[in-house]
């Protein structure tokens, strides 16, 4: 990896270590096959990613642990402990009895979760080593107190949809008053929205400094403090997406963005239900919309 490529990194308040503050996203609403993300991970690798994000239901863990071992066999690597894996113990897997044979899987239908077992049992996680750390996803500042109020460990990471056009500016201050680092995913758009790669803000902002529309998004988003896992399984975008750490955004231009019409782009419908705990997205985002 080229020295003048390295990605910083980011001191987890709670458990062990630090985070890369970009990390390389395996999900897709049109999943690859495995050999194409095996690939696209190898050469993300050899790029410098050094954080990767996965879950269960991308179906891109057992790929990644290929790539893994390869990459160790290439010499790209030495082990596997210069790399940040990020998984997600999934829904169905939300209740205290599952945690651990779900995380060991990974290295019902929807009920409301019971979020002091499935703490308990995501802190008995890091107890005994099985994670570095741990962290949750999509919680509002009403969700993360709760857990706040029964935490032993805190979480040490929540990711969240978060770009120049849905800027979360309230979760982030929460968040940083709290010492938890708010991690971005759809950095470049979700959903099936282009909002962010059409945005006439950024690509005026892009022309003036020579940068992609991605780069500038990108940026924006570290200069805001926070971690970003972006995806692309383009070699060239994979090296544009990462040559974001030796330029920054003026005050006029982080102005101009922070003017950028704000919108939830994913708005989690299909976890809603007049049967469920959220039967409204403004239940399930405590109205955060």
């Amino acid at each position: 990896m080229d020295s003048s490529l390295k990605i910083p990194e980011i001191t987890l308040k709670s458990g062990a270590g630090k985070i890369p503050v970009l990390g390389f996203g395996t999900a897709s609403d049109s999943p690859f096959d495995s050999e194409t993300t095996r690939t696209a991970i190898l050469q993300a690798i050899e790029i410098g990613y050094r954080h990767f994000d996965t879950a269960a239901l991308y179906n891109s863990e057992q790929p990644l642990g290929e790539a893994v071992a390869e990459a160790i066999n290439r010499g790209l690597i030495k082990s596997r402990d210069e790399l940040f894996i990020t998984s997600k113990l999934w829904c169905s897997d939300a209740h205290g009895h599952r945690v651990l044979p779900a995380l060991k899987k990974t290295l019902e239908d929807f009920v409301a979760m019971d979020f002091e077992s499935v703490w308990a049992a995501m802190e008995e996680c890091q107890s005994i080593g099985l994670t570095k750390s741990i962290g949750v996803s999509n919680f509002s500042c009403t969700k993360l107190l709760q857990i706040l109020e029964i935490a032993k460990i805190q979480p040490a990471v929540n990711q969240v949809e978060l770009n120049p056009c849905w800027q979360q500016k309230k979760l982030i201050e929460f968040c940083k008053e709290k010492g938890i680092l708010v991690f971005a995913y759809s950095c470049l758009g979700s959903g099936g929205t282009n909002r962010v790669m059409e945005s006439q803000v950024l690509k005026q902002i892009s022309e003036a400094k020579g940068k992609t529309v991605a780069q500038v998004s990108l940026r924006w988003g570290y200069e805001q403090g926070i971690g970003m896992v972006v995806k692309s399984f383009n070699k060239e975008r994979m090296k544009q997406n990462i040559d974001i750490f030796d330029w920054s955004l003026n005050s006029e231009e982080v102005d101009k963005i922070s003017e950028i019409p704000q919108c939830r782009a994913f708005l989690g419908v299909d976890y809603t239900s007049v049967y469920g705990p959220y039967k409204t997205i403004q239940q399930l985002w405590d109205e955060q919309i």
